[in-house]
Formats: C-alpha cells, structure tokens, sequence
C-alpha cells in the first residue's frame, strides 16, 4: 500500500486547514463555498480517520486541540505549496490573466486611465484588475501584484517603493478663483475625503493649513464626508467646494484644468504607493513588464510635484 492511499480525503484535509485558519465553521465554510453542515461532517470525517480530536467546540467558537495544532502547520504549507505549483504551470502557460489589485480611487483615477497605453504596447497580457479596500492575501485571493498605500513595506514579500504622495487642497476653477490665502478655504463648503484617515496619523485639513502658514488652530469638521476619495474629487470637480485630496488622484484633473490647487503647497503624507507581489515574481516576465510600465508612469506625477512647495508631514 503506498503513502498516499493512507492519507484522509483531500476535501478533508481542505475543509480543516481553512476552519483552522479561520478558527471559526462558518467563515470555513464561506470561503470554501459550501454549508457549515458539510464542512463539520467533512471535519468529523478527519477526526475519525486519524482517531483524534482535532477541535473543540465551544459554544460559539472552536479551538484547536494539540493534535489540531500539530496538524494544522504543515498541512498549510502543503496547500500553499501545491497552489503554487499549479499557478507555475498556469504562468508557463500565459493562460491565466495577470491579477493587480488596488484601492477603488487609486483604480478608477490614476490605474485605469492609463491602462489603455499599457494594452497598446503589450495586448499578449491580460490585466485583471480588484479594486479593494481590503488587504487581499497573494496567495489566498490569487493576486499576482498589489499596489498597496501603506505607511510601511510588506517585509513578507517584494515591496517597492513607487510613489511618495502628498495633498494639496482642490477645487473648480470658479471655486479657485475666490481662494487667495489658505484660510480663505475655510470660507467654502468643504469636501471631506474621510479615507484619509486609513493610515495613520491621519491627514486632516489642519494638517495642511499648519504646513502652508496658516496657523495650529483646528479645521472645522463642516461639509460633507466621503469614504471613497474619488467620489470626493468628483463634487470637487463639480463646483460643490474644497477638497483635500492625495495628488495621485487628481493628477490628470489639475492636469486638464477641471480642478486648480489655488495655493501651491502640498503636505507629503504617512502614506507611500508600494507594488507588492511575492518574492522572485518580480522576475517573472509578465509582472516584471507591468512593473517596469508602473515605473515609467509615475515619473509624470514626479513632474508634478516640481511645481509645489512639498512640506514634511508633522511628527
């Protein structure tokens, strides 16, 4: 009898290495797009299989037993081992299109406006692109790369460095043209870009005035809030007021003139742009040209900030 034909089902093995992972039948079962009924009975399976206990049940939640935690290191390792080789032959392949994921803003207003010139110069790959506020697991969630804005760099996987941003308040030329000195933003309807606040410290509005001269007294909290800062740079656009937003983001609206940065001082943030993908992917050809193409892109937004007065976040 060979070693594989004593091992428990693979649908077993499964269903305890995701409700190990998750410490919860439910949230197992979710991922794993089946009921909680069906997993347990899987999870039961196993237990009588190897003649141990592999979790106790508590009244809404589960623990690992000692033979749970024993089991469950290397059986994840497995798994990961064995996505990884059936995603190496997907790569051979080029069958499979190459999955970024980003913010929903950082998506919608600085990726995908671009995309059209990286499918003129390399339509032999497919861009899949999530966009997320969630930090997606590479492996879990079969992403190829990430562009993560972040305070630090992912020391688990490659990380580089792509953009350092900074903010700067935005408005429709109308809007601009009442705007002569950094306290007369305070006079117009503020557009509160509330995603800010994702990375710590957060950016608020008084961080910038401090930044431009205009004293330490609190911004007001007025206006009306966003949690996509798109949307935020949208009503900007529209006329509906003030916006303090990441110059990533409103880069082609300063550029085209449908937004003006009245007073030319940016406040450079916590937050940093990092590509992220697992270590020696940035070789692979398909993520290393797409990373070279990022590359050449923020060198205009680069340009950009030649034309401010960027000031150091205070600390």
């Amino acid at each position: 009898m060979s070693e594989l034909s004593r091992l428990p089902p693979l649908t077993a093995l499964r269903a305890f290495e995701a409700a190990s992972r998750h410490l919860s039948f439910s949230k197992a079962a979710e991922e794993l797009f089946v009921t909680p009924a069906a997993l347990s009975y899987q999870i039961k399976s196993l237990e009588e299989h190897l003649g141990v206990a592999l979790f106790r049940r508590l009244n809404r939640a589960v623990e690992l037993t000692e033979a749970g935690r024993a089991l469950q290191p290397g059986l994840a390792s497995a798994f990961r081992e064995m996505i990884e080789a059936v995603r190496s032959v997907e790569r051979q392949k080029g069958a499979r299109a190459l999955t970024v994921t980003a913010g929903p803003a950082f998506t919608a207003k600085w990726l995908a406006p671009r995309f059209f010139g990286f499918a003129e110069r390399h339509p032999e790959i497919e861009l899949r692109f999530v966009a997320s506020l969630r930090l997606m697991d590479l492996e879990r969630d079969e992403i190829d790369a990430a562009i993560r804005y972040t305070p630090a760099p992912d020391e688990a996987n490659y990380c580089e460095l792509l953009i350092e941003d900074w903010v700067v308040p935005v408005a429709a030329p109308a809007v601009a043209a009442r705007i002569e000195g950094p306290r007369d933003i305070l006079r117009e309807p503020l557009l509160h870009d509330d995603s800010l606040a994702i990375i710590r410290p957060a950016v608020e509005l008084a961080h910038w005035l401090a930044a431009a001269g205009a004293g330490s007294a609190p911004a007001p909290a007025r206006g009306t809030h966003f949690s996509d800062a798109g949307h935020a740079i949208d009503a900007a656009v529209a006329g509906a007021g003030v916006a303090l937003s990441r110059a990533t983001l409103v880069e082609r609206d300063l550029a085209a003139g449908r937004l003006v940065a009245p007073i030319r001082v940016g406040l450079l943030t916590p937050g940093k742009y990092y590509f992220v993908c697992r270590k020696g992917a940035e070789s692979e050809p398909r993520i290393a040209t797409f990373l070279d193409w990022l590359r050449g892109e923020v060198e205009s937004l680069s340009a950009l900030g030649t034309g401010f007065d960027l000031r150091p976040f205070p600390r």
